[in-house]
């Protein structure tokens, strides 16, 4: 890639095609197109679909035309993940000569018993099949946290500006490869920032715990470090966040009733639903 494409300030909007877009998605994606374009950079729209058991098309299209009624426009074609899976595939196999991910062959429900023993629950995934041996069944790619940490040391990221030192070993073991899908949120946003050229992420501030993981995948794989930049979440009346589960209105129904799109895009950068 150029170096004049490498040092352009690029964003990006990475939606589930899993269900509609509400008021905390239109909130997010708004922030990320303005960054961009405040700077004279990039903004990318980039489809998460390689969760098969719950992607649909139809959401895809909602999707797009949902940052079209906002008045939002993105640079090139829209990526879509599921077109990708080579590129993870190459992630996890570097990973695994570097003998850093291990098999895991336990259930949900043998996972939820583990953490939740009478000795006292535990916060992570205990390392049950840490040093299981190869047998042949169903399992993911755990990463081994302690050797991954290990192998990379101390490191830091920016949160607007603030240096913030990684601690990823909070999250324990995480999954890299789950059993149903080819990799799991974690590997696959890490290695698509990269490959886009994302110099610039913009996300709620619920995925900053996430960001951990990320820069230690990017330490451990030889990736550039973005710049983050975690916002606060939109929250109604009540307090709560506004989201699908807390009976936030969908954007399609929102467009389907007449509002306007660009009016409503004017309130949320005014911080106001």
């Amino acid at each position: 890639m150029p170096a004049h494409i490498r040092a352009m300030v690029t964003t990006r909007f990475a939606p589930s095609p899993t269900g509609r877009l509400h008021l905390g998605h239109a909130y997010s994606a708004i922030l990320a197109h303005d960054v961009a374009r405040a700077r004279g950079g990039r903004f990318l729209l980039r489809i998460e679909d390689i969760d098969g058991t719950r992607s649909r098309p139809e959401h895809v299209h909602a999707i797009i035309d949902d940052l079209a009624w906002l008045g939002l426009t993105w640079d090139g074609p829209v990526v879509f993940q599921s077109q990708r899976l080579d590129r993870y595939a190459a992630a996890l196999d570097r990973l695994r000569g570097l003998g850093l991910l291990y098999r895991c062959y336990c259930t949900r429900a043998e996972i939820a018993e583990a953490m939740s023993a009478p000795h006292g629950p535990a916060a992570v995934y205990p390392g049950t099949c840490r040093k299981a041996p190869k047998r042949d069944a169903p399992h993911c790619w755990r990463l081994d946290m302690a050797a991954a940490v290990t192998r990379t040391g101390p490191l830091t990221w920016q949160n607007h500006g603030r240096t913030i030192l990684a601690d990823p070993q909070a999250q324990g073991d995480v999954v890299l490869a789950r059993k149903d899908a080819p990799a799991s949120y974690h590997l696959a946003v890490t290695v698509d920032d990269a490959a886009q050229g994302v110099t610039d992420i913009v996300r709620g501030r619920d995925l900053f715990e996430a960001t951990h993981i990320h820069r230690l995948l990017q330490a451990l794989l030889d990736l550039p470090v973005p710049a983050y930049r975690h916002h606060d979440l939109l929250t109604g009346p009540d307090g709560e966040r506004l989201a699908k589960r807390h009976g936030a209105p969908s954007l399609a129904a929102m467009r389907e009733a007449g509002e306007d799109g660009a009016a409503l895009a004017e309130r949320l950068r005014a911080g106001r639903a």
